[in-house]
């Protein structure tokens, strides 16, 4: 059998924008958003799901992280 869920890593690629998915759009209401701001809106949210979102592999968020290895200021 083939199919776009057969191979793993198209399963793992997928798994970012699953997560995407579930917390930025299906926990948001956008009635009376204009289309300018529903445009800019997922901009914030990405830099926060790269360097605030806490990432369960660290315990923490990336930012602190890299803080905590004196990779960042």
């Amino acid at each position: 059998m083939t199919g776009q869920w057969t191979c793993t890593s198209n399963t793992s690629a997928a798994q970012p924008r699953r997560v995407i998915k579930q917390e930025f759009l299906r926990k948001r209401g956008f009635a009376g958003v204009s289309m300018d701001r529903f445009i800019e809106t997922p901009d914030g949210y990405m830099v926060w799901y790269r360097d605030r979102r806490i990432k369960t592999e660290f315990g923490m968020s990336i930012m602190a992280r890299r803080g905590a290895l004196g990779l960042a200021a």
